[in-house]
């Protein structure tokens, strides 16, 4: 039996693997000269691989989707994940934030191991094969030497999202799908960072900078982590988390400078110094200099202690809009859930595995990308085995 896996990522290989171990002869097609590229420069300055926090709040994290991802998470979860690296040579370790990284703490090594692996496996790799569409028994594709098919009792398609076009997310996988028939959510820009219109004091002085031990608030959903200044407005972890409702536009994001602590105790310190300046009283109040620039930003600093309090725990930044999706980490939207069936199979083309990010699910950073990418790789190949059964 003959499987053909299209997409190079985290999520194709995996399926690729399974299906491998499986018994089946795969192959693997991928616009790319090698595979992994996205993963080997994301894990660069260190791969977070998956989540070590209770597994419950991990399904949280997957908002919408979580109910139709928890039984593919709980079939192949974070410790499932951190066996298989460590089967590959590259044992885990959990850092501080309770993120979980290889002992290499970036990609090659475990990339290296998993292709060798996959090549003993007799896992096939195909580049420079773009995909052009579904035929009956296989795909097409547009390769080295012109239009190419490759027949397959099986497909598994794990294309990605559209962030990163440079690194072969372009989205391009989506008109074909359509005109298969596959019902298709746009694709818009998931973790990405937001275009704030700071003074030019602010962005000379502050780009580069961290805010840290903040709380961070927009439309509904608030989160406790580190955003870092740009010349153009904020990105990092925090501002990634409230990606969802930062791509609605222009809105007021409001920042808790001193979560842990009460307005009218913060209001009581900020009085200590009645004939300090405010910039003193803010310092002495355990305030960074750049916490101080973002409450300059919102406004003039008020000189009475209880309003100068209530700045400091709800500092409003005016987002005038989000990065575009060739900047972003990652992309929501995709393949419909209403169009897959209970195996990760296409409604509209029995035969036909998704697994990765090209379904229509999004999550923040933190390995939980890349755990549902794993998970789905796994999952839709199971879900092949159970259909050529």
């Amino acid at each position: 039996m003959r499987a053909l896996v299209a997409g190079a990522g985290p999520a194709g290989l995996m399926a690729a693997e399974t299906l491998a171990r499986a018994g089946l002869r795969v192959e693997v097609a991928d616009a790319a000269a090698s595979p992994l590229r996205k993963f080997l420069l994301a894990g660069r300055g260190g791969l977070n691989l998956t989540h070590a926090e209770p597994f419950e709040r991990v399904l949280g994290r997957y908002g919408e989707a979580r109910h139709r991802l928890a039984p593919v998470l709980r079939a192949f979860p974070p410790d499932a994940l951190r066996e298989w690296a460590a089967d590959l040579g590259e044992p885990t370790f959990v850092g501080s934030s309770g993120r979980v990284f290889p002992h290499g703490f970036k990609a090659t090594k475990l990339a290296r191991a998993w292709l060798k692996r996959l090549g003993e496996l007799g896992v096939v790799y195909r580049p420079r094969r773009r995909f052009l569409g579904l035929v009956e028994g296989g795909a097409l594709f547009a390769g080295p030497e012109g239009d190419e098919r490759l027949d397959a009792d099986v497909v598994a398609l794990a294309f990605g999202g559209a962030s990163w076009p440079r690194l072969g997310g372009d989205g391009g996988w989506v008109e074909p799908l359509r005109a298969a028939g596959v019902e298709i959510a746009p694709l818009k820009p998931a973790n990405m960072g937001v275009f704030v219109d700071w003074s030019p004091v602010f962005a000379a002085r502050f780009a580069g900078q961290p805010v840290k031990a903040a709380r961070w608030s927009l439309g509904g959903l608030s989160t406790r982590a580190e955003a870092v200044v740009t010349a153009r407005g904020l990105e990092g972890g925090a501002i990634y988390a409230l990606s969802a409702a930062a791509r609605d536009g222009a809105a007021d994001l409001l920042v808790d400078l001193k979560p842990d602590l009460a307005e009218a105790a913060l209001a009581e310190r900020l009085s200590r110094h009645p004939r300090a300046s405010r910039a003193t009283r803010l310092a002495k109040a355990g305030l960074a200099p750049v916490a101080a620039g973002l409450l300059r930003e919102a406004g003039e600093l008020p000189a009475d202690a209880a309003a100068l309090a209530a700045r400091v725990k709800a500092c409003a930044v005016r987002i005038a809009g989000a990065a575009g999706i060739e900047r972003a980490i990652s992309s929501a939207g995709g393949v419909r859930w209403s169009a897959l069936d209970e195996a990760f199979m296409l409604k509209a083309r029995p035969g036909v595995f998704v697994a990765g990010e090209m379904i229509d699910w999004e999550a923040p950073t933190g390995g939980y990308l890349l755990q549902a990418c794993f998970a789905t790789g796994v999952a839709a190949a199971r879900g092949a085995l159970a259909w050529l059964s």
